[in-house]
């Protein structure tokens, strides 16, 4: 039962990503450190809708 959610950039507040979660294994939000292309660096990432 996985949904898809969008991982959308800290900094400049742009979505980059696209991924699946268990929303039954997941109590928070989604969080990982991935490469954004209008930042030209590694940032946070976090879940958005």
């Amino acid at each position: 039962m996985a949904d898809i959610v969008g991982l959308q950039c800290t900094e400049c507040k742009r979505r980059n990503y696209v991924t699946l979660v268990n929303k039954k294994k997941a109590t928070k939000k989604l969080e990982k450190k991935k490469y954004c292309k209008f930042c030209d660096k590694r940032t946070l990432h976090k879940e958005c809708k």
